[in-house]
């Protein structure tokens, strides 16, 4: 049985946990490997290593930082399908959706060699006579991430590469269903030629995460996660007199106007709404039809009942398992709430199987029609490949209803008509938004910027917002007296910078 290490100090070790938590194959529920509870003896040194480490790190040029994460992206791509294979292993993930989630870290990393163009302070001449002020932008210290499940790739690659070229240390914790994705990653880090503590591993549950919300070195967290857990880490975080941001819960929804391209809805409704098994924070749970676009339901539910899951190495199969059987429990509840509630189930994704995969978790693609705002499966984020279809009558009524919804991640509009999409984009209280496009994801120059419930905290992912949150700010404002001048006769000296 594979051990998964931690890395602290620079080194792989085992943790001398007598606590371990099975990693399984979701298609198989086979173990394939442990994950330790890290032991306080154990989090405590990767904290005193990332404090020594920053004292050196902060020092580096920033260009040199910079080149650390140039090479670390080419040791990516040249790894690339190497790390989706790993990545479908743990998740369960089709070879070419993983290959997507480290496609999407890759990109991020390529924005953080930018580094050196995204430390740039600002600077006054003459603010008062003869007195000058500028500004620079320094690192913060010992930083930490605590990700997901569902992106094992990219969502690491959101926090430490950013926090890292700012010139902090980074003490990273992954999802404990997933942690070989990560493990990996920080291997081809130190290959890069990361020093030793400048990033830690360490692995866990609730303790671990409690760990880093009250440890007084630690001075930046970033949290992608359910909601009730993100509430919980940005509150105790803050409490603690930590900068945190906590990215939690989605309810995303798609207004498909009449004179939308009908062929385009339908094929982006069924890859945005069952793609990865709808464990996405930006797949689109619900379909809002304005007027006579209600025609097209069924031809949704059509080409939504021909979808089928599968393994990783499936070239069919559209999508892989759930996460665990806890998971799949969970979303085929909300199935069986939804019937109960009186919304229409066109599709039933309950029950589903795949050939010579008995075990795994399951989930067909699922639809309602008839869905309204006061049932619990327009409510919850269900998680998983279940599209929910209500109606409206105007683009007015599928504003009104997009903002009433506590969630702010996402929402995209089908329209033919530039004036729709341009009063949708503008009154929409929704973080990102797309036009003609189901999943809009912001590429990493931009920042990941949720609204509302989806959202806690005051600055967003990757992106300048990014650097912002994983640095301060100094301004000094300096006077000169030329009374002062040195007589500059002398030898001519030349400064090499290097």
């Amino acid at each position: 049985m594979k051990k998964v290490p931690l890395f602290i100090g620079g080194e792989w070790v085992q943790s001398k946990t007598d606590r371990w938590i099975d990693v399984t194959n979701p298609a198989t529920n086979e173990v394939i490997a442990q994950a330790p509870v890290a032991t306080q003896e154990e989090m405590l040194a990767a904290v005193e290593s990332a404090k020594q480490a920053f004292l050196t790190w902060k020092e580096v040029a920033v260009p040199e930082r910079a080149r650390v994460m140039m090479r670390y992206q080419a040791l990516l791509k040249e790894h690339h399908d190497e790390i989706a294979e790993i990545l479908a292993s743990e998740t369960g993930k089709t070879f070419d959706d993983a290959k997507g989630d480290v496609w999407r870290g890759i990109e991020v990393v390529e924005h953080a060699a930018n580094v050196p163009s995204l430390l740039m302070g600002e600077t006054v001449e003459n603010v008062a006579r003869g007195i000058d002020s500028y500004s620079y932008i320094q690192p913060l210290g010992v930083c930490a991430g605590i990700t997901p499940f569902n992106f094992p790739a990219m969502i690491p690659l959101w926090m430490f590469p950013l926090a890292i070229a700012c010139g902090n240390t980074f003490i990273l914790k992954p999802s404990e269903q997933d942690p070989l994705t990560p493990t990996r990653l920080v291997e081809l880090f130190e290959q890069a030629g990361a020093p030793k503590g400048v990033v830690q591993v360490i692995h866990g549950g609730k303790d671990q995460v409690d760990f880093i919300l009250d440890n007084p070195d630690i001075k930046a967290i970033s949290f992608v996660g359910s909601v009730a857990v993100g509430q919980y880490i940005y509150r105790r975080g803050t409490e603690n007199m930590k900068r945190v941001q906590a990215f939690a819960g989605a309810k995303n929804h798609c207004v498909i106007m009449p004179d939308a391209n009908k062929s385009q809805v339908i094929s982006n409704m069924v890859g945005a709404s069952v793609g990865a098994a709808g464990q996405r924070c930006m797949a689109i749970s619900v379909a809002v039809f304005v007027g006579k676009s209600k025609e097209w339901i069924p031809e949704i539910a059509e080409a939504l009942a021909k979808v089928k899951p599968g393994v990783w190495n499936d070239k069919n199969a559209a999508y892989g398992p759930v996460i665990s059987p806890q998971a799949k429990q969970r979303i085929e509840n909300f199935i069986t709430q939804g019937v109960n509630e009186g919304a229409n189930l066109l599709v039933d994704g309950r029950n589903c199987t795949v050939d010579g995969y008995p075990n795994g978790n399951w989930v067909g693609p699922t639809m309602f029609s008839g869905v309204t705002t006061d049932m619990e499966i327009y409510k919850n984020e269900i998680f998983g490949p279940v599209l929910c279809a209500t109606e409206v009558d105007t683009l007015e009524d599928a504003l009104q209803l997009v903002n009433a919804n506590p969630y702010g991640n996402g929402t995209s509009i089908f329209t033919a008509s530039g004036a729709a999409a341009r009063k949708y984009q503008h009154e929409v209280e929704v973080g990102q938004v797309g036009i003609n496009i189901p999943i809009p994801v912001p590429l990493p120059f931009f920042s990941f910027t949720g609204w509302k419930g989806s959202f806690m905290g005051d600055l967003h992912a990757y992106g300048k917002q990014a650097v912002r949150f994983y640095s301060e700010t100094k301004t000094v404002t300096a006077r000169w007296f030329e009374s002062d001048i040195a007589d500059a006769s002398g030898p001519n000296m030349t400064i090499h910078l290097k």
